[in-house]
C-alpha cells in the first residue's frame, strides 16, 4: 500500500537511470517513489543462479567501465552500502590463433610494450584521453552542449566521428593492434565501417586505461542493492512487483520520470501524447540485438593464451577483418558463423560467484534485432577456437534469444543492449529531436531511459541529466 496520497517526482523503472534520477531527486529534498515491475530493482544490473545451485551469473550487464566511471556513481557513498569493486589483473584480453594475446593493462605504456611499430602511436592515442578522462567523461556523458573542454572535445570528436576501421588503419601498421581496437569498437553495435565507431573504442580504451574494467563482488545486482540502499537512506521509497500498465495508476505528482523504452512509454502514455511526438516515437530506431550465454564450468577456461587468465574480458574474433565482417553481416540481417564475442569469467577474480573449484562463464554476440536464432553453436565452437577443450568444461548452460532478453526487461527491444541504436543520426536525438531530450510535449513528464543521451550502458547519467532537467523546468522558483 501507498505510504502518501502525493510524491514531488515519481520514477518508473529502477535500472541505473532510473535509480540515478530517483536519488538525483531524492538529493533535492524531494518526495521521491520508485516503481519496479519485477520483484527486486536493477533493470540490467541483476544475478541469479541461471545454471546450477551456488553459480551466480550476471542476468545482463556483467563488467562494469561506466559504472565505476560514471561521474554522478562516483559522486555516491556506494562503497558504504556494500558495493565493492573488484578489478582483474588486466581489463581485457584478446587472443589470436596461433596462441598469444593482447592484453590492454590499465598502463597506457605497460600496454604499448606489446604493439611492436604501434607503440608510440597506441600511446599518442590513448595517453590524452587517460589522463583526463574526468574532464572527457563530463562532455562524452552528457547530451549535447556546449563543452565544458572545449579543445579536449574537439581533439576527441575529430577522432571519433571517424569509423573503428578508417581510424585503426590510419594510426597502426600492425595487425594485431588494429583488431584490439576493432574489438573496443565492436561494442558499438553497429558495422566497424559506420562513422562514429571510433568512439566507441576510444572511450573504452580509454576507461580500461584511466578506471580499469571492473567487476562487483558477488554480481551486478549488488551494484543496483548499493543504489537503492542510498535512495532509502535518503527518504525515497521502492515499489516492487507493480506494472505500471497507465500513467493513470500512479499516485499524483508534479513530476514522472520513466526509465522505459519509447516503446513502453508509449503503452503506458500514448495517450497523453501528441501526433507529432508520438509519430517520432514510433519511429524511432532500434539496433542490432544479443544472443547471450552463461555458463557453469568445472575448470578455469582452457585458453590457449595464458594472458587471458589475467583479463575479466576476453574478445574473441581475431582479426579486424573479421570482427568487421561479423559486425557487417549482423548490420544486413543475418547471423554470423564466427560471430565477434564478448566474454566475461568473474569467477577467476570473485570466487563468491561458484563453488569452490568450480567457475561461471558469461558472454555474448551481436544478432539482427528480434532474431529467434539459436546461436549456442556458433559461439561455443568461437570459445572452441582459442580455449580448445573448452566444452569439456561445460557443467551446464544457460542462453536467452533476442526475446527472452525483452521478456526479461522490456527495454531491451529486440534484444537491443543499448536501448536503440547509436548511430550519428540517432545519439543526441534520441528518441526525438528536441532541445531538452529527456522532455515531452507532456507538462512534468519526461523519459530517462538509455533512449535518452548519452545512451546505452550502466552508468546513471541519462538518469542523472533527466531529474535535472526537470528539476530546472519543474522546481526552480
Amino acid at each position: 500500500m501507498l505510504k502518501n496520497n502525493f510524491y514531488d517526482a515519481i520514477v518508473i523503472g529502477s535500472g541505473p537511470n532510473g535509480l540515478a534520477a530517483a536519488i538525483q531527486f531524492a538529493q533535492s529534498g524531494l518526495s521521491v517513489a520508485l516503481f519496479e515491475a519485477r520483484d527486486t530493482v536493477g533493470g540490467g544490473m541483476r544475478s541469479a543462479e541461471l545454471t546450477l545451485p551456488g553459480f551466480t551469473h550476471d542476468v545482463c550487464s556483467a563488467i562494469h567501465p561506466l559504472g565505476v566511471g560514471s561521474p554522478f556513481f562516483r559522486s555516491l557513498p556506494l562503497d558504504q552500502h556494500q558495493l565493492e569493486w573488484i578489478h582483474p589483473s588486466a581489463p581485457l584480453a584478446h587472443p589470436f590463433d596461433e596462441g598469444s594475446a593482447l592484453l590492454l593493462e590499465r598502463s597506457v605504456e605497460e600496454t604499448s610494450k606489446a604493439l611492436g611499430a604501434d607503440a608510440q602511436a597506441y600511446v599518442r592515442l590513448m595517453e590524452p584521453f587517460t589522463t583526463q578522462w574526468d574532464k572527457l567523461a563530463d562532455d562524452v556523458l552528457a547530451p549535447l552542449h556546449v563543452p565544458k573542454h572545449p579543445l579536449l572535445m574537439a581533439r576527441f570528436g575529430l577522432l571519433g566521428v571517424r569509423s573503428a576501421v578508417g581510424l585503426a588503419k590510419s594510426r597502426f601498421k600492425e595487425g594485431r593492434t588494429r583488431a584490439l581496437f576493432a574489438g573496443l569498437a565492436a561494442h558499438s553495435l553497429l558495422p566497424l565501417d559506420r562513422a562514429l565507431t571510433a568512439a566507441f573504442g576510444l572511450i573504452l580504451g580509454t576507461l580500461g586505461h584511466a578506471v580499469g574494467w571492473p567487476l562487483p563482488r558477488g554480481g551486478s545486482q549488488k551494484i543496483a542493492d548499493a543504489l537503492a540502499a542510498h535512495f532509502r537512506s535518503l527518504g525515497g521509497e521502492i515499489f516492487t512487483e507493480i506494472s505500471i500498465e497507465h500513467l493513470d495508476a500512479l499516485p499524483s505528482s508534479k513530476v514522472i520520470l520513466c526509465d522505459t523504452s519509447p516503446k513502453t512509454f508509449l503503452k503506458i502514455a500514448g495517450d497523453r501524447l501528441p501526433p507529432g511526438y508520438k509519430q517520432k516515437l514510433e519511429r524511432y530506431r532500434y539496433g542490432p540485438g544479443v544472443f547471450k550465454m552463461d555458463w557453469a564450468l568445472s575448470s578455469p577456461i582452457p585458453w590457449k593464451a595464458n594472458e587471458c587468465l589475467q583479463a575479466g574480458t576476453v574478445h574473441l574474433g581475431g582479426s579486424m577483418e573479421e570482427i568487421a565482417s561479423s559486425e557487417c553481416q549482423v548490420g544486413k540481417g543475418r547471423h554470423p558463423d564466427k560471430p565477434y564475442l564478448i566474454l566475461a569469467q568473474p569467477s577467476l577474480f570473485d570466487p563468491s560467484r561458484a563453488p569452490a573449484g568450480k567457475h561461471t562463464a558469461w558472454g555474448y554476440c551481436h544478432v539482427p534485432n528480434g532474431s529467434a536464432y539459436n546461436m549456442t553453436d556458433p559461439i561455443e565452437a568461437q570459445i572452441e577456437r582459442f580455449a580448445p577443450g573448452f566444452k569439456d568444461c561445460i557443467l551446464a548452460r544457460h542462453s536467452m534469444t533476442t526475446t527472452d532478453l525483452e521478456s526479461y526487461n522490456a527495454n531491451y527491444v529486440g534484444g537491443d543492449i543499448n536501448g536503440g541504436m547509436q548511430d550519428i543520426y540517432q545519439l543526441f536525438t534520441r528518441p526525438a529531436a528536441r532541445i531538452v531530450p529527456y522532455s515531452t510535449p507532456v507538462e512534468g513528464l519526461y523519459l530517462c531511459s538509455a533512449s535518452t543521451p548519452p545512451g546505452g550502458g550502466v552508468h546513471g547519467m541519462c538518469g542523472y541529466h533527466a531529474a535535472r532537467a526537470a528539476l530546472k523546468q519543474c522546481f526552480s522558483s
